[in-house]
């Protein structure tokens, strides 16, 4: 019997560049497990330019035709939350679940740490994938 797939919201304060990629990532690596969504405590216009740039060269993927900067108030509810480090107290998303990342803001800084990002967010999508099909999670 199938079972549903868990939901995993990715959350940062501005929903424009580590939530958005790891939402990306988790459709790209992990989709047969769980859900992803990304949101913010704020909003930005756009998702940050650098990282739409990165992960099109790096994964093929154009984050701006699937993605748009939202709030938490416009996901789902989820099973799963996880922070990226944002250094901020996000506000109270009920979940089963909750981790932080810990990961550095790349904006504004230089295409190798845009990359580093991408591939530190790329590990932690895939062990939270086995996490979950292992029944850790």
């Amino acid at each position: 019997m199938d079972r549903e797939k868990v939901k995993v919201a990715f959350v940062c304060v501005h929903n424009s560049c580590r939530s958005q990629i790891a939402e990306v990532l988790g459709r790209l690596f992990a989709s047969d497990v769980f859900e992803s969504y990304s949101a913010g405590t704020e909003t930005k216009p756009q998702i940050n330019q650098d990282a739409v740039r990165i992960v099109k060269q790096k994964y093929g993927i154009d984050m701006e035709e699937t993605q748009y900067s939202k709030l938490i108030s416009e996901i789902p509810p989820v099973d799963i939350v996880i922070t990226m480090g944002c250094n901020v107290s996000c506000p109270s998303l009920p979940c089963k679940h909750r981790e932080d990342w810990g990961l550095d803001d790349p904006t504004g800084k230089d295409d190798d740490v845009f990359i580093d990002t991408a591939e530190k967010i790329e590990r932690k999508v895939r062990e939270l994938r086995d996490k979950i099909v292992s029944g850790f999670l």
